[in-house]
């Protein structure tokens, strides 16, 4: 038994590749060693490549942003002429109800 007490073994996580040192007597993380970080980018160029797309799209998102806040006051005044639409075809039923009107 005191021979098992001080072997240890050494583990890859499948997810992350990350090696871990485990004590088999006490079933613990003796150390953890990280897994090397992977390159985002290849190269200089792919990453600037990248980095041109990130701003054609920051561009068009702010266009799509602020062609929706010109567009924003006609929504509105949609929005509201369907509820009074709706709030003229709907029947008056005179006073609402209250909880204690109930009992």
């Amino acid at each position: 038994m005191a021979a098992n007490q001080n072997q240890s073994i050494e583990v890859a996580c499948p997810d992350c590749g990350a090696t871990l040192k485990i004590d088999l007597a006490t079933r613990a993380v003796i150390s953890h060693t990280a897994a090397p970080r992977k390159r985002t980018f290849e190269d200089f160029e792919s990453a600037a490549r990248s980095m041109r797309e990130q701003e054609g799209r920051k561009e068009s998102l702010f266009r799509q942003a602020v062609d929706a806040e010109k567009n924003k006051n006609d929504l509105m005044e949609k929005r509201f002429a369907e509820a009074l639409r709706k709030a003229k075809e709907s029947p008056d039923t005179g006073k609402p109800l209250r909880d204690f009107d109930l009992d």
